[in-house]
């Protein structure tokens, strides 16, 4: 049995959203699973009481993960807000310096009360949004590393921007393309949205590239992807700081054991059993995530692009707000003018949905997490991205990775997407001539997003080779 002083204690602090919690807490397990760990994943209690209302198991004794030793834990701080009132979160440019402020001093007394019971904390990892954490983990004296939730191609562009080592769009020069070391050219509204300066989300780009000035006190970054999808710039990026891709974290069979400690925000409407009466490759799957809203008009369009296709669909239409506002509705008698051939729900079991047989294709705003979870499950994409990192990930989903066809190029393009542009492209994407091209690509990349994290892939020995380097500091420190 190990004594105190020898448990790797790992300490994960998540900005508070859906697109972080999953990943980060996937993250977390795998740690624990591979490396027989002690995980404690934090967040705000906002996001501990949503997890409780879906459903999750998280208590702060360590749940055991697997049968190797590792365990986690969870631990929730107060971040100024009330916990039922998500308005004020979504007022970010607020929001974002309160939750640095009461984090800081949360977190500063849960690690000093870990080192006093003798679980003193090895390593902090954060993620985007939050760089304020590595400037703790240096104030305390703990080694800390992030996870990198978007794209290489993404990180990139952040850290040649935020290093003035290439031409960006600027207020003079808003039209310019982007060419970057081993990238394609990207046009100007297809860099990350916060870079470019007609962004209506400034605060957003101060907290990223807030992280991308605190590099240098990270001694690793773990990143959401898999070398076989961007291997020559991984190679390249790496030469400038020390990466490790360790996706895609949701598809890994190790975590299978672990599935009653979920990250879901939302309990999941139940619509398998709905797919299950469809045929192989006849729905398609509609989704924008946890922040997309988009206007009244453009649902109406979609509505009706979607009825007037003939296609069979299952349609994620939130019913809350975000930091962008809240989506338009459904139009009138859609529902029952679409009949048993369309089926809509508050929230979906993603991951479960895009591996059903009878999908054939996802309608998706191009989030890095529905973008490796699309590419994991072999479907092929409709690219309709807004904001942030989604217009790059659709570039690349359409031009690079070739399992796609483009309904929008963003918010930048400044218009709605007509009845008769998603008509023709859903018909395309599920019967056209480009239809089974793109279905080869994409399984040839589930194919190897599978071998990433099977047991010796690139991303299973990343993992590895992190715990190993965890250890030796725990021991160095101990």
């Amino acid at each position: 049995m190990a004594s105190k002083q020898d448990i790797v204690h790992v300490f994960l602090v998540a900005f508070p959203a859906q697109g972080i919690v999953n990943p980060l807490l996937r993250l977390g397990k795998l740690l624990a699973l591979k490396g027989n760990l002690l995980v404690t994943f934090s967040a705000s209690k906002s996001i501990g009481k949503k997890l409780k209302k879906a459903g999750a198991v998280v208590s702060g004794d360590p749940t055991p993960i697997g049968n190797g030793g590792g365990k986690i834990r969870f631990e929730f701080f107060d971040d100024g807000c009330s916990e039922d009132n998500d308005d004020e979160r979504h007022d970010l440019d607020t929001y974002l310096p309160k939750l640095e402020a009461y984090g800081k001093a949360a977190l500063t007394g849960m690690i000093n009360h870990h080192a006093g019971k003798g679980l003193p904390v090895s390593c902090l990892i954060n993620n985007p949004f939050v760089p304020w954490v590595t400037d703790l983990a240096e104030e305390l004296n703990i080694p800390s590393a992030m996870l990198w939730v978007q794209s290489c191609a993404c990180f990139s562009s952040y850290y040649h921007y935020e290093n003035s080592l290439g031409s960006f769009p600027t207020e003079k020069q808003p039209d310019i393309d982007v060419q970057l070391p081993n990238m394609p050219l990207l046009k100007s509204d297809e860099i990350p949205s916060f870079l470019h300066p007609s962004t209506t989300y400034p605060f957003l780009k101060r907290a990223i590239l807030g992280q991308f000035k605190n590099l240098s006190k990270t001694f690793c970054v773990l990143m959401e992807t898999f070398e076989e999808l961007e291997s020559d710039l991984i190679k390249y990026m790496s030469q400038i700081c020390r990466i490790r891709s360790v996706g895609p974290l949701f598809s890994n069979p190790s975590l299978e054991t672990s599935s009653n400690i979920s990250g879901d925000l939302t309990k999941a409407d139940d619509c398998l059993d709905w797919l299950d009466t469809k045929p192989t490759s006849s729905v398609v799957y509609i989704s924008f995530g946890t922040v997309v809203s988009l206007s009244q008009e453009q649902v109406t369009e979609l509505a009706y692009g979607v009825l007037n296709s003939g296609v069979s669909f299952l349609w994620v239409m939130r019913m809350d707000a975000s930091f962008t506002g809240v989506s338009g509705k459904l139009p009138t008698g859609f529902l029952e003018e679409a009949g048993e051939r369309g089926m809509v729900v508050h929230w979906s079991p993603q991951t479960q949905v895009l591996i059903h047989s009878a999908v054939s294709c996802f309608v998706t705003h191009c989030g890095w997490n529905s973008t490796m979870e699309a590419l994991s499950s072999g479907v092929p994409v409709v690219a309709f991205p807004q904001a942030g990192d989604q217009v790059t990930d659709a570039k690349y989903l359409v031009e690079e990775w070739k399992v796609g066809i483009r309904m929008s190029r963003g918010e930048a393009e400044h218009k709605v997407i007509g009845r008769e542009v998603v008509e023709e492209c859903l018909r395309e994407a599920t019967s056209g001539i480009k239809a089974a091209e793109m279905k080869t690509n994409a399984l040839k990349w589930k194919k190897a997003a599978e071998k990433a994290v099977a047991e010796g892939g690139t991303s299973d020995r990343n993992i590895q080779e992190f715990v190993d380097q965890l250890r030796k500091i725990t021991m160095k420190s101990g």
